[in-house]
């Protein structure tokens, strides 16, 4: 029996934060949730800057242009 390894770069596809964790839903489907207190910056935004995002490089990252923070999604899974 052989078994391959699929080259694959997980990639967000939307972006939420409730009050307490930051959310991102990858093209896959799969969801990622991590408390809000890992990134000061957006726990300390408002909820209007928290959802001025958008997705950079074709859905590898997140921009928070209002707080300057970036986030990656391969630092998400690293983080679990």
């Amino acid at each position: 029996m052989s078994s391959s390894v699929v080259d694959y770069e997980p990639l967000a596809a939307d972006v939420k934060c409730t009050r307490d964790a930051l959310v991102v839903v990858l093209e896959d489907g799969r969801q990622i949730s991590v408390p809000l207190a890992w990134f000061p910056r957006l726990q300390n935004a408002t909820p209007a800057q928290r959802k001025n995002w958008r997705l950079i490089g074709g859905g590898i990252g997140i921009h928070w242009e209002d707080i300057d923070e970036d986030v990656s999604v391969e630092s998400l899974l690293a983080l679990k």
